[in-house]
C-alpha cells in the first residue's frame, strides 16, 4: 500500500470521529445555552419569581464547573469512552426531565443533568490528540474549543424562536432532539483509547474541589448577594478560599492528584489560564450589556426595544464571526505563534469594547461591536488548547483543558455578575433602567480589563 493511499484511508477514518466530537461540544454547548434566553418564560409560565427561574441557568453552570476537572481525570485512558457515553446518558435524561409535565425543582434537577455536557469537552480534545494526526488534531481541537463558545449564539435565537411557537417545552425539546443525536453518534463512533487509565479520582481531593468551586461560582454568580448582602457574599469567598486551599494541600499528597498541578507552573499554562479568567469576564460583560442594551425600551431615552427573540439574534454575528475566525486559525498558526495569535485575539476583544463604549446611538455600533467580540473570541479559543497543550504531556489533555474549562466558567461568572453590579450601581433610585452612562463606563472598564487580558496573553509567548 502506498503512502498516499495510507494517507487516504486514515482520512476517512478521522472524518468520522472529527464530526462527531464537533457535534458532541456543539450541541452541550447549545444545551447549556438554552438556561439563560428562557429563564423570563419559565418564571411566567410556572408563575414564579425571576429569582428562583434564575436557577434553571445557575444549576447547569454550577453542576458543569464542579464536574469538569473529576470527569477529566476519571475519563482518562480507557475509561474515556465509558465516562463519555455515561455523562452523555445522564445529559439525555435530564433533556427528557425539562419537557415532562414538570414542576420548577424538576426542570432544576433536569438543567443540572445538561450542566454535565461542559465536562465532556476536555474529553473530545484528549480524544483528537490520541486518534489524529497531528494537524487534525489541532485543528479540531481548536474547534471544539470554539464551538463550546459560539454555541451561545446559536441556542439564544432558537430558544427565543421556539419559545414563540411552542412555548418553553419546544425550547427545551430541541435540547432533548440534539442530546439524543450526540449520545447515538458518539456510541457509533467515539472510539477507545489505547492509553491505560489512571487511578480513580481520590474522593476526599475531589469533594473538597467540588465544595470549593460550588460556593465559589455561587458567590460569583449571585449580584444579588453583592449588592444587598455584602458580609455574605465576602463570607461565602473567605469559605471558597478555605476549601480549595485544602483541596491544594489534598492534591500535593497524591500520587495521582485529581488536577496536575505542577503543569500550572508552566509559565505559558499559568498565563493562559490567567488570560482566560480575565477574558472570559471581560467578554461575558460585554455580552450581557450588549443584549441587555438593546433590550431596553425606547422611552428611557435609549436602547432600542427589542423583544427577546430579536436580541437573541444580535448573537448570530457572533456565531458566525466566531466560527470563521475558529477555521481560519489554524492557518493562521503557520505564520504565527499560538501566544501571538492569543494575543492578536484579545486585541480584537478590546476594540469591541471600545466600539460598544463609543457607538450605541444606533444599531450598527452594538452589531459592530457584538460581531467584533465574536470574532475575537473565537480566535482566542482557538488558539488557547495549542498554548496550553504545547507544554503538556498528552495523557493530561482531559485535565489541563479542564482546569481551562473551570477557569472560563469563573470567568464568566464573574463578568456576569460585574456587569450586573456596574449597571445597578448606574441606576437612579427608584428606576427600572440604568443611565446611558452606565454602559459606557462598563464598557470602558471591560476594556480595561481586556487590556490586562493582552498583556498576559504576550507574557505567554
Amino acid at each position: 500500500m502506498t503512502a498516499t493511499t495510507t494517507e487516504a484511508a486514515s482520512a476517512r477514518r478521522a472524518d468520522p470521529l472529527t464530526r462527531t466530537l464537533l457535534l458532541i461540544a456543539l450541541v452541550v454547548a447549545v444545551a447549556g445555552s438554552l438556561g439563560s434566553p428562557l429563564i423570563t418564560s419559565v418564571a411566567t409560565t410556572l408563575h414564579t419569581s425571576l429569582a428562583a427561574a434564575q436557577w434553571t441557568l445557575t444549576a447547569s453552570l454550577l453542576v458543569g464547573a464542579v464536574a469538569t476537572p473529576v470527569l477529566g481525570r476519571l475519563g482518562t485512558g480507557a475509561r474515556r469512552r465509558p465516562v463519555v457515553l455515561a455523562t452523555l446518558g445522564v445529559i439525555v435524561l435530564g433533556s427528557v426531565l425539562t419537557v415532562l409535565p414538570f414542576s420548577l425543582p424538576v426542570l432544576i434537577v433536569g438543567r443540572a443533568a445538561q450542566g454535565c455536557g461542559l465536562a465532556l469537552l476536555p474529553l473530545m480534545m484528549a480524544a483528537a490528540r490520541e486518534h489524529l494526526d497531528a494537524a487534525r488534531s489541532a485543528a479540531t481541537i481548536a474547534m471544539i474549543s470554539v464551538a463550546s463558545t459560539v454555541g451561545v449564539g446559536i441556542g439564544y435565537p432558537l430558544a427565543g424562536y421556539l419559545t414563540d411557537l411552542g412555548g418553553i417545552r419546544a425550547a427545551y425539546g430541541a435540547g432533548l432532539v440534539g442530546t439524543t443525536i450526540a449520545f447515538l453518534a458518539a456510541a457509533r463512533a467515539f472510539p477507545d483509547s489505547g492509553q491505560p487509565s489512571a487511578p480513580a479520582p481520590d474522593i476526599g481531593a475531589s469533594v473538597l474541589l467540588a465544595a470549593g468551586l460550588l460556593v465559589l461560582l455561587f458567590a460569583l454568580g449571585e449580584a444579588g448577594l453583592w449588592q444587598h448582602h455584602l458580609p455574605l457574599a465576602v463570607g461565602l469567598a473567605l469559605l471558597a478560599f478555605v476549601l480549595l486551599a485544602g483541596w491544594v494541600l489534598r492534591e500535593r499528597t497524591l500520587p495521582t492528584p485529581v488536577v496536575d498541578l505542577r503543569l500550572l507552573r508552566h509559565r505559558a499554562v499559568a498565563t493562559a489560564n490567567a488570560a482566560m479568567l480575565i477574558a472570559g469576564a471581560g467578554m461575558y460583560l460585554l455580552l450581557s450589556c450588549i443584549t441587555r442594551f438593546v433590550q431596553t425600551p425606547h422611552v428611557t431615552g435609549y436602547g432600542f426595544g427589542l423583544s427577546t427573540f430579536t436580541a437573541g439574534l444580535f448573537l448570530v454575528p457572533f456565531s458566525i464571526l466566531g466560527f470563521i475566525a475558529g477555521r481560519i486559525s489554524p492557518r493562521l498558526r503557520k505564520k504565527l505563534s499560538a501566544p501571538s495569535l492569543l494575543s492578536g485575539a484579545t486585541a480584537v476583544v478590546l476594540a469591541a469594547f471600545a466600539v460598544f463604549a463609543v457607538d450605541r446611538g444606533n444599531l450598527a455600533g452594538p452589531l459592530t461591536s457584538m460581531a467584533l467580540l465574536g470574532f475575537g473570541v473565537g480566535a482566542f479559543s482557538a488558539a488557547m488548547p495549542a498554548v496550553i497543550l504545547a507544554v503538556t504531556p498528552a495523557q493530561e489533555t482531559a485535565s489541563a483543558m479542564g482546569v481551562n474549562q473551570v477557569v472560563r466558567s469563573i470567568g464568566f461568572s464573574m463578568g456576569s455578575t460585574f456587569s450586573a453590579l456596574l449597571l445597578a450601581a448606574a441606576t437612579p433610585a427608584g428606576a427600572v433602567f440604568p443611565r446611558n452612562s452606565g454602559y459606557g463606563t462598563a464598557a470602558w472598564i471591560g476594556a480595561a480589563v481586556a487590556a490586562v487580558a493582552l498583556v498576559l496573553a504576550k507574557s505567554s509567548d
